[in-house]
């Protein structure tokens, strides 16, 4: 017994990592490494250029972070560089959501099935009775922000985004810029909108709320901040950095669920197929993957493929997920 203990304290001080499959702090730091000079120069795709300001965008931004429960990083690249945090939003105003009224009122209220159709389609809503399916398409989405518990607009939009801030465990910055660029833009979020409220399928007014999620998806992160995000829901909704618990954490396999079958657009099935893991993606370039209980994993790169999501990033976690064997479903 005592030869046993010396032995798995041997290999917890050469940095072996519990939980991870035997990992050692080396090799996750060398993979992270290699994924990054493997596709630092990979040149497919595109900004998104329906927003102007996410086309000025410097294209070659590249970033790789990988955060395990314990809080230690591993990253590369321009880890540090920030993009608007677009979609990925989503995950954490579902997330307050789901805290403040439960994962049953979401299922009911908003729909946890993917649409099969574009993030944006109006026709969804309609096929579905006014449903707006699932909290990660747009008519989803702007739905949650509706249901946030707040008096008034000013009072739901400084809860949502001090609850990103805790979530990255730091104060994140807004980007008035893309805001802007936005807010002007957004009619055919504001007509899905309008049609939700009509079916009874909004929390408050359907133009205000629709502001506050062009708010919401025009804070600023980097890699390193959506990989400290995504392994808080990977360590059961307690940040591994700062040790705050910041969702209870019966609701983050629910999380999970939805980011497995939404969370890429209409290319969920393939991410899925591929990978294995949740992951959720946004047009500024970030994507952010979970490998439950261990490890969150992300990435920014702003060219995207024809479904809005980062070519360099599905790539790079792609690379990471084989190299280190963190496929749950090859377990």
């Amino acid at each position: 017994m005592v030869m046993g203990l010396l032995l798995f304290t041997t290999l917890l001080s050469a940095d072996m990592l519990p939980g991870s499959a035997k990992l050692t702090k080396a090799e996750i730091n060398s993979v992270v490494k290699e994924a990054y000079l493997h596709y630092k120069d990979l040149n497919e795709g595109k900004n998104a250029d329906y927003i102007k300001a996410l086309a000025e965008v410097d294209s070659k931004l590249f970033g790789i972070t990988v955060v395990d429960r314990d809080g230690n990083v591993y990253e590369y690249g321009d880890t540090r560089a920030v993009v608007s945090i677009q979609s990925i939003s989503k995950v954490f105003t579902l997330a307050l959501v789901m805290s403040e009224r439960g994962a049953a009122f979401v299922q009911e209220k908003v729909g946890v099935n993917a649409t099969g159709l574009p993030f944006n389609s109006i026709i969804a809503i309609e096929q579905h009775n006014g449903s707006p399916s699932n909290p990660f398409v747009n008519a989803g989405a702007i739905a949650t922000t509706s249901w946030v518990k707040a008096k008034d607009s000013k009072e739901r939009w400084r809860k949502i985004m001090a609850n990103m801030d805790m979530f990255a465990g730091k104060n994140l910055s807004f980007n008035q810029r893309v805001y802007h660029s936005e807010v002007n833009d957004n009619k055919r979020n504001q007509a899905i909108a309008k049609l939700l409220d009509a079916y009874g399928r909004m929390g408050s007014d359907p133009l205000a709320a629709t502001t506050v999620y062009t708010k919401q998806c025009s804070v600023n992160v980097s890699s390193h901040d959506l990989a400290v995000m995504s392994a808080t829901i990977a360590n059961h909704g307690i940040n591994p950095v700062t040790k705050q618990r910041v969702i209870p954490a019966q609701y983050t396999q629910k999380i999970m669920a939805v980011m497995a079958t939404a969370g890429l657009y209409d290319n969920a099935g393939v991410w899925l197929y591929e990978t294995g893991l949740p992951a959720k993606s946004g047009v500024g370039g970030g994507i952010m993957a979970i490998v439950p209980g261990q490890f969150g994993i992300a990435v920014v790169s702003p060219p995207l493929d024809k479904y809005g999501n980062s070519v360099r990033a599905q790539r790079a976690i792609a690379y990471i997920v084989n190299k280190l064997g963190l496929n749950p479903y090859a377990k």
